[in-house]
Formats: structure tokens, C-alpha cells, sequence
């Protein structure tokens, strides 16, 4: 049989659960950027390993000879669909009337304040 300790082993160690082991923390959450990296990894590979097979385990010639450039189309591609929805979003951006109207009634008011504290301007 074997021999049975008392729990309190090491009484200078705490045991208490961390916070990242609850699934739904919100330091567990894995970010944005973890999982395009994660996606990035996964398609990786895959394509490491359809296109850099051993000899005897080689995809057909025409799928091979797709499979080498498609990083760099993929590449492309992303920075074609970047430059479209940057050139979207500036094409659909709202004016805030309002909030122009504010800030240069703020900068009046600065302006005045500055005078009377005796800057010129």
C-alpha cells in the first residue's frame, strides 16, 4: 500500500485556483491577434504539408504547381481587401457637425482665456 500524506504537503505553496483557469475569464480570452495567428499556423501547415511532401507522398503536378504560390496570393489578396475596406470606410465617414461646432467653440474659449492671461496669439 501507499502511504498516505496529509494534505497541507507543503504549506508555503497555495493551491488556489489561478485565473486563467476559468474558460469564460476575461484573461483567459484569447485576443484578436491569437486567433489570426492561430488561423495563420493551422493554414500553415496545411500547406507545408501539401506542398512540401516527402517524394512518395507528392499532391498531382497542376495541384502542386497551385499550391507553391498561394501564400503570395493569399498576400495579396489580403492587402487588396485592406485597401478596399480602408478606402470604404473613409468614403462612408460621417462628419460630426456638432461635435466641430464644440470644438471650436473650446478653442475660442482657449483663446480668450490665453489673451486675458496675456499671451499673444
Amino acid at each position: 500500500p501507499l502511504p498516505v500524506f496529509p494534505l497541507p504537503l507543503f504549506p508555503s505553496l497555495s493551491f488556489s485556483p489561478s485565473p486563467l483557469s476559468h474558460p469564460l475569464s476575461p484573461q483567459a480570452a484569447m485576443t484578436k491577434l491569437g486567433q489570426w495567428l492561430c488561423g495563420l499556423a493551422l493554414l500553415g501547415s496545411a500547406w507545408a504539408a501539401l506542398a512540401l511532401a516527402p517524394p512518395g507522398l507528392q499532391p498531382p503536378a497542376p495541384l502542386r504547381q497551385a499550391l507553391l504560390p498561394l501564400p503570395v496570393y493569399l498576400l495579396v489578396a489580403f492587402g487588396c481587401y485592406s485597401l478596399a475596406t480602408v478606402g470604404y470606410r473613409l468614403a462612408t465617414f460621417n462628419d460630426c457637425e456638432e461635435a466641430a461646432a464644440e470644438l471650436q467653440e473650446h478653442i475660442k474659449a482657449a483663446r480668450a482665456d490665453l489673451r486675458r492671461r496675456g499671451l499673444r496669439l
